[in-house]
């Protein structure tokens, strides 16, 4: 009996290793799927403060081009084109918000706010031609909060890019992209503008 136990317990021995082995992995795999879960949450939640000031600037549109139409009854096109591109962006930005992990969706919320932007510094750039409406008070308020709501999207973006490079670089590297790939992390978007032309935000300078 006892020559058995002694026989037998090198093999409990072994089993009992394992387990511990087993159960270490398993925990660590654990770890590495709760930090990407909580780095994805990062960067859900740094969208929803671009989302935000996304809308904030989308409602100021409306009322600024109002304003404009009094002065700029040769300028209709340049009017239609910014109406158009808010449109495009808000619906963009509701299937953003609906999931920001989905990468089609955050480009093309990129693409049509880069549209956007663009219209709205043609816009800008006729207004320059235009002292009275340079002049309006109306007008002066709603350029200055749109400006101030720019920088805003553009910090908001920032940090969203940060989180976002954050998440994708810890969804890459070894071991973490084995339980990425297991857990259907996918790859996470950039916001970003990409047209160098329309980059800037949309100002107007009163002289």
């Amino acid at each position: 009996m006892r020559d058995n136990a002694a026989a037998m317990n090198p093999i409990y021995i072994v089993l009992i290793v394992l387990a511990v082995i087993a159960i270490g992995v398993f925990l660590y795999a654990v770890g590495i799927y709760n930090s990407l879960v909580a780095l994805r949450n990062r960067f859900k939640n740094a969208f929803a403060q671009i989302d935000v000031q996304l809308k904030r600037r989308h409602d100021l549109i409306p009322n600024l081009v109002e304003v404009a139409k009094g002065y700029l009854a040769h300028e209709r096109g340049t009017l239609d084109e910014v109406i158009a591109a808010r449109g495009a962006a808000i619906s963009a930005g509701q299937k953003a918000a609906a999931d920001p992990t989905d990468p089609a969706a955050m480009k093309a919320l990129s693409g049509a706010e880069s549209q956007l932007a663009g219209a709205m510094s043609r816009l800008m750039v006729v207004v320059e031609s235009y002292p009275n409406l340079k002049g309006n008070e109306t007008m002066r308020q709603l350029t200055e909060e749109l400006t101030s709501t720019e920088n805003k999207v553009s910090f908001a973006r920032q940090a969203y890019n940060d989180s976002v490079m954050e998440y994708n670089t810890a969804r890459q590297v070894f071991p973490s992209v084995i339980i990425a790939n297991m857990g259907g992390f996918q790859a996470a978007e950039l916001f970003e503008i990409t047209n160098t032309q329309e980059r800037d935000a949309p100002q107007v300078k009163f002289t």
